[in-house]
């Protein structure tokens, strides 16, 4: 849907509520899909602009993705709750705790496999893909940890695409960020590119964006405006996506 401004400029909303979600139980996986992905298609969910995909994984212990292949996308993965063992045919072998932030730029093709580390507890984390700038660049990888002092009612830059503030960089013209907000606390975000748009993934808690209340894993996708305000309705965590459109 779109509305006007006071400039006279229509704005483009769309929210994604949790339970609207493709979901499949693999036993070992459960995966919640924002956008269309593997066996779940929805021809109105294909991607936002360059973002294809916003997986929200539970994985069992000991248990993941074999080796598979990957060609010409970027690949970040945040784990919120637990850790992952990574190893790809660039020769890393590395594992990502929560509280990291993981970047593969697959180029001309790789392969990884991905597993819970643990033997004993559940890994919950969000794997994101975006459409390259650039395609068929040699294969790289990134990851980086951050504090979570350092979003407290603000927002913490993760990935940009030269690494500036010391995030992890990306073939894109592409950031994403975290925000922890306090009940009733409230932040502005201005776009970093005009020509971009803006997706909001509620990771935990309620906020109030423009004048929608998102709760628990509810999205916000909004193009053709320059900043938001969101407010925490109850303390909140958010992922901040802001992709080229096109």
């Amino acid at each position: 849907m779109g509305f006007c401004l006071n400039n006279g400029k229509y704005m483009h909303k769309i929210i994604h509520r949790a339970a609207s979600r493709g979901f499949f139980d693999h036993g070992w996986l459960k995966s919640y899909h924002s956008f269309s992905f593997a066996e779940y298609h929805n021809p109105e969910r294909n991607n936002f602009g360059l973002l294809r995909v916003l997986n929200d994984d539970w994985i069992d212990p000991a248990q993941g993705f074999g080796t598979h292949p990957h060609k010409n996308m970027e690949i970040i993965t945040i784990p919120l709750a637990g850790s992952l063992k990574h190893q790809d045919s660039m020769g890393h072998k590395e594992v990502i705790q929560s509280g990291e932030v993981q970047r593969m730029s697959a180029g001309l093709g790789v392969a990884h496999s991905e597993y819970n580390n643990s033997t004993v507890d559940l890994l919950n984390l969000l794997q994101i893909w975006i459409f390259p700038k650039e395609k068929n660049i040699a294969p790289s990888y990134e990851q980086k940890q951050f504090s979570i002092n350092d979003r407290q009612n603000k927002v913490q830059l993760l990935v940009a695409p030269d690494g500036r503030e010391g995030a992890v960089s990306i073939n894109q013209d592409a950031f994403l960020s975290l925000s922890n907000l306090s009940q009733g606390s409230s932040l502005n975000y201005s776009l970093k590119l005009p020509e971009n748009g803006l997706y909001i993934f509620v990771i935990a808690g309620t906020v109030q964006v423009l004048d929608e209340t998102l709760c628990q894993r509810d999205a916000i996708a909004l193009s053709e405006i320059n900043d938001v305000s969101m407010r925490a309705i109850e303390d909140a965590e958010l992922l901040i996506i802001e992709v080229p459109m096109r």
